[in-house]
């Protein structure tokens, strides 16, 4: 039977969003819940919220465990959008086809925004809730806050900042963007398959393929987004394009070569995909598929 892609992203796009509107409350004082929630709602791919859940379905995890770890993964990537956007980091004036958050709403709040929305996540993922095993609460809240740190997002932005008008080497901008933006990624789907709490040895297999698909996609992911950088438009991206070139950041492209990076892209898919077929899953359809979309994304 074929896989319904469109309509299984459908169905889950609607409950993470459903979701997030419900855990972002507008009414948060001075505003700022307003701030979050138009950082937060009403754009964005949800890739890594799909990623999670994706990953749950694979190994037959707890359903709200997933739904509440895409939520708080959505809400750390939108922190920091809002942050990274801000004058002191890339100062970008749009962001998913609308002005950012420090632009509508200004500095402070934004800076305010992206730090409740930080431990909001958190604070969804240890609800009081007998459904979901203290042990996975605390087993997502550590690959969140692993992902997002020194050793993960935080860390690889400030590499980034660190780089402009500066040469690296292969390896060091790997390293880079395996922190900035493949960490998340990778967490997304570590997140998802710790929500089932099974430990024999098979599922120990299992759970290190799939961490090789969530490395692979989430380098994948910034390779291509190097890759739009060059090719697309504002329109077309949601966000201004030719930025990095414009900041002389350090890219794949700029490394490589445009051809020679859309060929290291491919690659990683491959990779991605070579790790699910050593799962031997016979659910893994929407991973295949996400990993694919990346990949071959126009915006």
């Amino acid at each position: 039977m074929t896989f319904d892609f469109d309509g299984w992203r459908t169905t889950q796009l609607k409950r993470v969003e459903t979701a997030l509107d419900g855990f972002i409350d507008a009414h948060s004082p001075a505003s700022l819940g307003t701030a979050m929630r138009y950082g937060v709602l009403g754009g964005g791919k949800r890739l890594r919220a799909l990623l999670v859940l994706a990953a749950c379905d694979v190994v037959g995890g707890n359903c709200e465990a997933a739904l509440r770890a895409a939520c708080a993964v959505e809400m750390i990537h939108a922190y920091s959008l809002i942050h990274d956007d801000m004058p002191c980091m890339d100062n970008d004036v749009l962001r998913r086809g609308k002005p950012t958050v420090h632009v509508a709403y200004g500095e402070a709040q934004a800076l305010l925004a992206g730090d409740a929305l930080q431990a909001l996540a958190f604070e969804i993922l240890t609800p009081d809730d007998a459904n979901i095993p203290d042990e996975v609460q605390a087993k997502l809240c550590r690959l969140l806050a692993r992902a997002s740190g020194p050793d993960g997002m935080a860390g690889g932005q400030a590499i980034d900042l660190a780089s402009v008008s500066k040469g690296l080497a292969e390896a060091e901008l790997k390293r880079m963007h395996e922190l900035k933006t493949g960490a998340l990624l990778k967490a997304a789907v570590d997140m998802g398959a710790a929500c089932c709490m099974a430990a024999s040895h098979n599922q120990k297999d299992l759970y290190k393929n799939l961490g090789l698909y969530g490395a692979a996609v989430g380098l994948a992911f910034q390779v291509v987004d190097d890759i739009l950088d060059v090719t697309a438009d504002a329109v077309t991206l949601g966000k201004t394009a030719g930025k990095d070139a414009a900041q002389n950041k350090p890219t794949y492209v700029a490394l490589m070569g445009l051809d020679a990076a859309e060929r290291y892209a491919d690659e990683l898919l491959m990779a991605a995909l070579a790790a699910l077929d050593a799962c031997c899953l016979p659910n893994d359809a929407a991973l295949r598929a996400l990993a694919i979309q990346l990949v071959k994304r126009q915006s």
